[in-house]
């Protein structure tokens, strides 16, 4: 009797076990996607966790072995030094969020030929940004952050707010996106509102860093505490910063990247990039066999790559109809957003109805 009871003891045990070795990919040591991180945890709430979703639910839909890697430095040998190890562990497909990737994979992509890339929110450059070069084993993603900023900017004049703030991280290409375009939503709105010039006041400055310290939580205190309302925090962690500031000083919050509305109770709405979804096509077009090599793809409103998380904005005025409404005119292009390639500083928008502070 012992003896049977130890047997089904033990065939139960066996079956727990292969059952946890199959959920957990086929561990054979080797991975055939990778992902790499830099900044923050692969939980970040952001491009990390958004980015490693978007792999995790594709490569378990089709059975493909798949882990992420740290990059311990920030110096170029860092980054190339994990890529080899993805590579030596396998990977056929390395995925990379973040700009900060952008010079490792212009000298990757031409060192591992047989090795594809998928560079998230970057385009492969030298480091200079002088030159660019994008290989046939990868494709760039780049959404349109003039848009979704845009939505933002929009949104939040129509919800009634006029007294507003950008907060940007560094003045790099995407962050700037967001903010001309949130300018240009705010003015885009007033002017349909018919609200008289200078009506709409935007407070405007770059932090010069993604970091949640007391210098900017101080600095947004004293915007709340000037009258701002409403803050858009383009700026990585630092947008924590602005929360604790919101929450405060009864101020409100628009998020960045991804639905920040757990964050924080001040976050009003999200000027959101579609990563989690343009990741797992991106992948799905290695495997299918139409990976678009050698270009660079931009994730806008006609692809449902940028939007707001309507179902979790906390907007009392502006409603679902009205956002269709304004976002179907991205769609169909009836409106131009400009971006930084299009005007090289505030001063050159187009404004009618909108008062900037540009805070250098």
């Amino acid at each position: 009797m012992k003896r049977k009871i130890f047997f089904y003891v033990l065939l139960i045990a066996s079956l727990f076990v292969f059952s946890c070795t199959k959920n957990t990919n086929k561990d054979t040591g080797t991975y055939e996607i990778a992902v790499l991180i830099d900044l923050g945890p692969i939980d970040d709430k952001s491009f990390n966790q958004g980015s490693w979703e978007g792999v995790k639910d594709y490569a378990e839909d089709h059975g493909i072995s798949y882990k992420y890697y740290r990059v311990p430095d920030k110096d170029i040998d860092s980054y190339l030094n994990t890529i080899d190890l993805a590579v030596k562990g396998g990977a056929k497909l390395v995925v990379t969020p973040g700009y900060m990737f952008e010079p490792a994979i212009y000298k990757a992509q031409d060192i591992y030929t047989n090795v594809h890339f998928i560079l998230i929110d970057g385009e492969p450059q030298d480091g200079t940004y002088t030159d660019y070069k994008t290989s046939k084993n990868t494709v760039a993603i780049l959404y349109a952050e003039e848009e979704a900023g845009f939505l933002t900017g929009y949104s939040i004049v129509k919800e009634g707010y006029t007294n507003l703030g950008f907060v940007g991280g560094v003045a790099h290409p995407a962050v700037i996106r967001f903010g001309y375009g949130f300018i240009q939503g705010a003015d885009y709105a007033a002017v349909e509102l018919k609200l008289p010039k200078d009506t709409v006041n935007i407070k405007y400055t770059y932090v010069g860093n993604y970091d949640p310290t007391p210098e900017n939580q101080t600095l947004a205190t004293s915007w709340y505490q000037s009258g701002v309302q409403v803050i858009f925090a383009a700026a990585g962690a630092a947008g924590n910063s602005v929360m604790s500031a919101a929450e405060n000083n009864n101020g409100l919050v628009i998020g960045v990247d991804v639905d920040q509305s757990f964050e924080s109770p001040a976050v009003i709405t999200s000027a959101m990039k579609m990563i989690r979804e343009s990741v797992y096509n991106t992948v799905a077009s290695y495997y299918n066999g139409n990976f678009n090599g050698g270009k660079t793809v931009i994730f806008n409103a006609q692809v449902n790559g940028v939007g707001l998380p309507m179902s979790t904005s906390k907007f009392k005025v502006f409603t679902k109809e009205d956002y269709d409404i304004i976002y179907n005119t991205l769609v169909n292009k009836s409106i131009k957003v400009l971006k930084d390639t299009d005007v090289k500083t505030i001063e050159e928008l187009p404004l009618n109805r909108v008062k900037i502070n540009y805070i250098k």
